[in-house]
Protein backbone atom coordinates (compact mmCIF):
# COMPACT_ATOMS: atom_id res chain seq x y z
CA UNK A 1 0.00 0.00 0.00
CA UNK A 2 1.17 3.64 -0.71
CA UNK A 3 1.58 6.20 1.40
CA UNK A 4 -1.24 8.23 -0.94
CA UNK A 5 -3.54 5.06 -0.32
CA UNK A 6 -2.92 5.20 3.57
CA UNK A 7 -3.62 9.15 3.51
CA UNK A 8 -6.38 8.40 1.30
CA UNK A 9 -7.65 6.13 3.67
CA UNK A 10 -7.29 8.03 7.00
CA UNK A 11 -8.95 11.16 5.24
CA UNK A 12 -11.79 8.91 4.44
CA UNK A 13 -11.89 7.53 8.45
CA UNK A 14 -11.61 10.82 9.02
CA UNK A 15 -15.04 12.60 7.42
CA UNK A 16 -17.03 9.12 8.21
CA UNK A 17 -16.00 9.62 11.93
CA UNK A 18 -17.35 13.34 11.18
CA UNK A 19 -20.12 12.29 10.24
CA UNK A 20 -21.30 9.68 13.07
CA UNK A 21 -20.09 12.89 15.40
CA UNK A 22 -22.23 15.63 13.65
CA UNK A 23 -25.03 13.06 13.79
CA UNK A 24 -24.73 12.80 17.76
CA UNK A 25 -24.35 16.53 18.16
CA UNK A 26 -27.57 16.71 16.04
CA UNK A 27 -29.54 13.82 18.73
CA UNK A 28 -28.16 15.41 22.13
CA UNK A 29 -28.56 19.09 20.63
CA UNK A 30 -32.54 17.49 20.16
CA UNK A 31 -32.65 16.26 23.41
CA UNK A 32 -31.65 19.15 25.08
CA UNK A 33 -34.45 21.58 22.82
CA UNK A 34 -36.88 19.34 24.23
CA UNK A 35 -35.99 20.26 28.05
CA UNK A 36 -36.10 23.76 26.83
CA UNK A 37 -38.85 25.88 25.42
CA UNK A 38 -37.68 27.26 21.88
CA UNK A 39 -39.51 28.41 18.55
CA UNK A 40 -39.93 25.57 16.59
CA UNK A 41 -40.08 27.30 13.75
CA UNK A 42 -36.19 28.50 14.01
CA UNK A 43 -34.19 27.59 10.99
CA UNK A 44 -31.86 26.01 13.16
CA UNK A 45 -34.11 23.95 15.39
CA UNK A 46 -36.02 23.10 12.31
CA UNK A 47 -33.15 21.94 11.02
CA UNK A 48 -32.37 19.34 13.84
CA UNK A 49 -35.79 18.44 13.81
CA UNK A 50 -35.97 17.08 10.26
CA UNK A 51 -32.44 15.71 10.33
CA UNK A 52 -32.80 13.10 13.30
CA UNK A 53 -36.62 12.86 13.07
CA UNK A 54 -36.39 10.15 10.01
CA UNK A 55 -33.97 8.10 12.56
CA UNK A 56 -35.97 8.62 15.77
CA UNK A 57 -39.18 7.55 14.36
CA UNK A 58 -38.89 3.99 13.71
CA UNK A 59 -37.37 4.02 17.32
CA UNK A 60 -40.48 5.72 18.69
CA UNK A 61 -42.64 2.61 17.13
CA UNK A 62 -40.25 -0.42 18.96
CA UNK A 63 -39.45 1.36 21.99
CA UNK A 64 -42.88 2.88 23.33
CA UNK A 65 -42.58 5.89 25.85
CA UNK A 66 -42.48 4.59 29.37
CA UNK A 67 -44.88 4.97 32.01
CA UNK A 68 -42.97 8.43 33.08
CA UNK A 69 -43.46 9.36 29.61
CA UNK A 70 -39.73 9.56 28.67
CA UNK A 71 -38.31 8.59 25.27
CA UNK A 72 -35.81 6.56 25.41
CA UNK A 73 -35.38 6.87 21.10
CA UNK A 74 -32.66 9.45 21.63
CA UNK A 75 -30.70 7.30 24.18
CA UNK A 76 -31.39 3.81 21.90
CA UNK A 77 -30.54 5.97 18.46
CA UNK A 78 -26.97 7.41 20.16
CA UNK A 79 -26.26 3.60 20.63
CA UNK A 80 -27.05 2.36 17.25
CA UNK A 81 -25.23 4.84 15.99
CA UNK A 82 -21.90 4.31 17.65
CA UNK A 83 -22.05 0.35 16.76
CA UNK A 84 -22.63 1.59 13.42
CA UNK A 85 -19.60 3.64 13.43
CA UNK A 86 -17.21 0.87 14.81
CA UNK A 87 -18.82 -1.90 12.00
CA UNK A 88 -18.03 0.64 9.27
CA UNK A 89 -14.53 1.24 10.69
CA UNK A 90 -14.11 -2.34 11.47
CA UNK A 91 -15.32 -2.76 7.84
CA UNK A 92 -12.85 -0.87 6.11
CA UNK A 93 -9.39 -1.62 8.07
CA UNK A 94 -10.28 -5.03 7.91
CA UNK A 95 -10.60 -3.92 3.88
CA UNK A 96 -7.25 -2.84 3.73
CA UNK A 97 -5.89 -5.80 5.35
Amino acid sequence: MTPAQVLAGARLLGIIHLVFWLLQVLVLARVIISWIRVDRHNPVVRFIYDTTEPMLRPLRRIARVGSAGIDFSPLILLLLLWIAERVVVSLMLGAVR
